[in-house]
């Protein structure tokens, strides 16, 4: 209890209307216990047992968390004091209880039991530790015997405020979730956001694998919009429906990484653990694991089911340069542009030929060849057998990786249309890591292509909760609904999203709703809405689907016009588009031809003829219901 560890035993009153119990752990004001959070109570039980002296941020801080800690101490400790004189009712201005010495600390000024408490530090039967430095000399046996009595009361004390903490906080029922915030870089180098990016990412994958059945994670895309924001917890509590936050800074020298990490309780804003590693940089897969288990042991799940309880080794020279790549090409391949894409290529081949059996960077690279592919930013032929490669390569060395297995499967889908093939690795890569929201996601959309939208709704809704506020697994769920021809709720879902981020170009799926519904004027403003944010070919192919299907087949060819005029050179698949843009004009024929073309060129447009409103012109025709039985999606 506090009260051993502060050598306060008894309730003692501060001034004329408070009391402070230390065995009840309680502060009163005219008999009625007042709200008071753990590190606000501690200190002020230190300030009190220190009454009259000068109490130092760095005391405070020991005493507190510990020697080893690294915090946000002035803001974590202005907090506190803040906290206190709120319930104190004291002005820091003209205090009557905690005075602010600028630059140093704190003195705990006002009146104990009625006494003066200049004169209280005097009546003590130990004088306070500060000013055991200055005391008179005394025999060599007395200071050794006072030095452990003193240690053991430390540490007696530390361990029995420690049980009341951990009594305090009880174990969590059911699953729990946890965000790991954006690591803040203290580099001072911009170029190493990869670095401290990279680490966030690499924590958020750790502890997603802590206990994937009573520990939920956020992803990375939720937990990125709070990167150099200031918001206050509980509201992004609420945002991302965690009870924990681990919220830290990287600063990487020459040889050496330093790391700070603290783990925060939301619900009274407790900081339950903070620690900081300085380590040389072939340690850094080790602090990563040691943090995990610290997090693990304050949350208090079980690790019986992890896949190792052991530190990893060191890494060596070249694995180390090899994780390092793979960090930058993560970095890049997160930005989703054609750029971002090709330079994860990069680092990823580089992470590869540094260290030929590190399996993640294979792992990075088929995911960096499938997205090429499926964004439509280069010939499928020519990047899936690449993205195949990568993944079956990162599965040979270590086939427990969802990512790879999360790639396989995409290939499967997107390229080969194998849907049991795809389906199999899709559920491999959730057994082995059921907290990956993007295996989820694009589980979600299979189920969808396959119409199975029960199903895939419910997956789409795991993946949200994983990562609540990607703006992607929210408009594909719209997509989704889309598919099923649930387009009230579609538009819904595509509106939420839209005021989130109204140039998220993937909600642009609102126009092909409207036109559905018959909404021809509503949808043609949200084409006009999208050509002001996407300069691509895009835009004019979506005009020219609203003129057909309204009937307007003069503005429809101009359209088309000025569709074939730009996609000159464009790297938009033609296949697919021309395909879309003669079912729009009511030329059946030619649709399906540029249908079949796509089919033969393996575009991954063909994965959603099954559902596709769009094209339900053409589901009386034999040729489409061929091109349905060689997809797989005749049944």
């Amino acid at each position: 209890m506090a009260s051993e560890q502060t050598g306060i035993h008894e309730t003692i009153r501060l001034g004329e209307d408070f009391e402070l119990d230390p065995r009840a752990y309680e502060l009163r004001r005219s008999g009625r216990v007042l709200k008071l959070e753990r590190i606000p109570m501690d200190l002020l039980l230190l300030l009190v047992e220190r009454r009259g002296e000068l109490v130092t941020r760095e005391q405070i801080a020991e005493r507190i968390w510990g020697k080893e800690v690294f915090l946000d101490t002035d803001n974590s400790i202005n907090g506190a004091v803040r906290k206190l004189r709120r319930v104190l009712r004291d002005d820091p201005d003209h205090p009557r209880f905690i005075q602010t010495i600028p630059g140093r600390g704190y003195r705990f000024i006002a009146a104990v039991n009625g006494t003066d408490p200049g004169k209280v530090a005097a009546s003590e039967d130990l004088p306070p530790v500060a000013t055991a430095s200055i005391a008179e000399p005394a025999p060599r046996r007395r200071l050794v015997l006072m030095g452990v009595a003193l240690l053991l009361i430390a540490g007696l004390g530390a361990w029995l405020l420690w049980s009341r903490s951990a009594a305090r906080r009880p174990p969590p029922r059911g699953k729990v979730t946890l965000a790991v915030l954006p690591f803040e870089n203290l580099t001072g180098d911009p170029s190493q956001e990869y670095f401290s990016d990279g680490l966030t990412e690499e924590m958020i994958s750790r502890l997603g694998n802590l206990d994937p059945q009573r520990l939920g994670v956020i992803a990375r895309t939720s937990v990125t919009r709070y990167k150099g924001s200031r918001e206050p917890l509980d509201r992004l509590a609420r945002e991302l429906g965690v009870q924990y936050v681990l919220e830290g800074s990287v600063r990487r020298d020459a040889g050496r990484v330093r790391i700070a990490a603290q783990l925060i309780q939301v619900s009274d804003q407790t900081h339950l653990w903070a620690r900081q590693y300085d380590r040389g940089l072939s340690s850094l897969l080790a602090v990563q694991e040691e943090i995990a288990q610290a997090v693990a042991h304050e949350t208090q799940l079980s690790l019986a089911d992890r896949r190792s309880g052991a530190i990893p080794e060191a890494l060596s020279p070249e694995t180390y340069e090899a994780y390092d790549l793979y960090l930058k090409g993560r970095y890049f391949w997160n930005k989703r542009t054609e750029e971002g894409f090709r330079r994860a290529v990069e680092h990823f081949e580089q992470a590869a030929d540094k260290d030929p059996t590190y399996a993640r960077a294979y792992a990075g690279l088929a995911d960096a060849y499938a997205l090429l592919s499926s964004y439509s930013l280069g010939p499928p032929t020519e990047l899936m057998p690449k993205a195949r490669s990568a993944a079956l390569r990162a599965l040979e060395l270590d086939d427990r990786l969802a990512e790879a297995h999360t790639s396989l499967a995409l290939i499967h889908e997107n390229f080969d249309w194998d849907w049991p093939s795809a389906e199999k690795e899709f559920r491999r890569a959730i057994e082995l890591d059921p907290n990956y929201a993007t295996a989820h996601h694009w589980y979600a959309e299979f189920l969808a292509f396959q119409g199975r939208f029960d199903e895939a709704l419910a997956e789409s809704e795991r993946a949200r909760q994983l990562d609540p506020l990607s703006l992607i697994i929210a408009a594909d769920r719209g997509a989704i609904l889309y598919f099923a021809r649930q387009y009230d709720r579609a538009i819904e879902q595509f509106r939420a999203v839209i005021a989130v981020d109204p140039n998220f170009l993937r909600a642009g799926l609102i126009a092909a709703c409207y036109v559905e519904k018959g909404m021809f004027r509503e949808a043609l403003a949200e084409v006009e809405r999208r050509r002001r944010l996407d300069n691509t070919p895009w835009p004019v192919l979506g005009e020219l689907g609203v003129y057909g299907r309204w009937g307007r087949l003069a503005e429809a060819r101009r359209a088309f016009e000025r569709f074939k005029q730009m996609n000159r050179g464009s790297r938009i698949q033609p296949a697919p588009a021309m395909s879309g843009a003669y079912l729009a004009l009511g030329d059946k024929e030619k649709a399906l031809d540029w249908m079949e073309q796509a089919y033969r060129e393996h575009s991954s447009a063909m994965i959603s003829l099954k559902v596709e409103p769009g094209v339900d012109p053409l589901r009386n025709e034999p040729r489409f219901k061929e091109i349905l039985r060689r997809l797989g999606l005749d049944r």
